[in-house]
């Protein structure tokens, strides 16, 4: 039997109320560790929530990884490359690749009666992966892309949309100006949507990949590029890496060079900007580390302080000063875990509850989402738990040497 486990399970549950100092430590130390959980677990699952949330919107307007040419990925001009079935083939065939789709871009100006707006058109075929854009649809329909015929449908957002005044199923005139001359197409708006991505909601329109083509004045077979997605993001620089090898200063018939970059290499400022979130959580988990720290030191040291004639009692007896230390530690311990179960159950509640029903509110312009985005992740929860109960218990080694400070025969006056 764990004699040091035993006395202090006794201890726990004796509920002893003649104490009247140590209750009250005991709530305060328990209320410590309850808030500094729930603190750390919201923030994480917020963070989290909101670094995905703007990363998943960022590569919804491209992709994890970019084949395009090596002028294009090096200034802001349009450059094609030949991107044919048999290129598309080896870009699928690399490891941890899900999805490759062509694409091309082209600049262009949307012209109403009362208003004029430059965009830049997006266009894509029939290999398009519209998930992203079919999920922040907020009118009107995503009609089916091609790249072997003009359909004369637009897809913008709702940004250019109420620039315009545009509705769907409403006619509009874009005027295309290039090395070939001004060109005029009359577009159908088929679609509106919406990501509260500024930089992107302001300018970027889809139509059809055959369209951009012909604007461009390319060939059947030359596009802006292909884009790539990963099965799992964190490997995304090793995967990029394969897949510039295998493109990297390949020239295509039209002695165009290719390359390839990744979305982190395509927009830093934006992933600079979220990996500073790191910072901020990391800060706050030392923060309430710290505060749970500080409440169980105090609480330790007045229920020593309390139970010193216990201490003589049980040193008088024979115990030895590291068991008697183990005991107020096994006390702490039932103390932490029980803070670890009021923290869990609380911070749970509320990141569950923000989950389903998106009560707190953010504004869009300013933080790119509608509603505070959470994330639950299980296993860096329960590594939370455990850091928090590590961390506690070790910070409580150095106040618990004060038991061998106390001797037998003193402690019998202690009052």
């Amino acid at each position: 039997m764990n004699y040091p486990l035993f006395i202090a399970r006794k201890i726990y549950n004796g509920g002893d109320k003649t104490r009247k100092v140590s209750k009250p430590a005991i709530r305060i130390a328990t209320v410590g560790v309850a808030i500094g959980l729930a603190v750390m677990i919201v923030s994480v699952c917020v963070v989290l929530g909101f670094k995905h949330s703007i990363r998943d919107k960022v590569v919804g307007f491209g992709s994890h990884i970019t084949v395009a040419n090596f002028l294009t990925l090096q200034g802001y001009e349009q450059h094609p490359i030949q991107m044919n079935d048999s290129l598309i083939k080896v870009l699928k065939a690399v490891p941890s690749v899900k999805h490759v789709q062509r694409y091309a871009y082209t600049q262009g100006i949307l012209k109403t009666d009362d208003d004029f707006l430059g965009v830049v058109l997006k266009g894509v075929g029939a290999d398009f992966d519209s998930t992203f854009i079919y999920d922040n649809m907020v009118e009107g329909s995503l009609p089916r892309f091609s790249d072997t015929e003009n359909q004369q449908k637009l897809v913008i957002s709702k940004t250019i949309a109420d620039k315009l005044n545009l509705k769907v199923g409403q006619r509009i005139f874009a005027y295309f100006i290039n090395d070939q001359g001004v060109r005029t197409r009359k577009f159908t708006v088929a679609g509106v949507y919406a990501t509260n991505m500024k930089q992107f909601d302001a300018q970027i329109c889809f139509t059809d990949l055959y369209t951009v083509n012909k604007l461009n004045g390319w060939e059947a077979d030359q596009y802006s590029g292909a884009e790539l997605q990963v099965y799992d993001f964190s490997q995304l620089n090793p995967i990029s890496l394969n897949v510039l090898n295998k493109v990297k200063n390949t020239v295509d018939h039209y002695g165009e060079t290719y390359s390839s970059e990744n979305i982190i290499e395509l927009n830093p400022q934006i992933f600079s900007w979220l990996d500073l979130m790191d910072m901020n959580v990391w800060i706050i988990l030392t923060l309430m580390i710290a505060v749970a720290g500080v409440t169980m030191i105090s609480g330790l040291l007045i229920i020593i302080l309390e139970r010193t004639k216990m201490i003589g009692i049980l040193k008088a007896l024979g115990s030895r000063n590291r068991q008697i230390r183990h005991i107020f530690l096994w006390f702490a311990t039932f103390i932490i875990g029980r803070g670890l179960l009021v923290g869990n159950i609380i911070g749970l509640v509320i990141i569950f509850l923000q989950k389903w029903t998106g009560t707190i509110k953010l504004d869009p312009q300013t933080y790119y989402v509608s509603t505070v985005p959470v994330e639950v992740n299980l296993p860096l929860i329960v590594a939370l738990n455990f850091a928090t109960l590590l961390v506690c218990v070790a910070v409580l080694i150095a106040p618990s040497y004060l038991i061998s400070h106390i001797h037998p025969a003193k402690s019998m006056h202690y009052e």
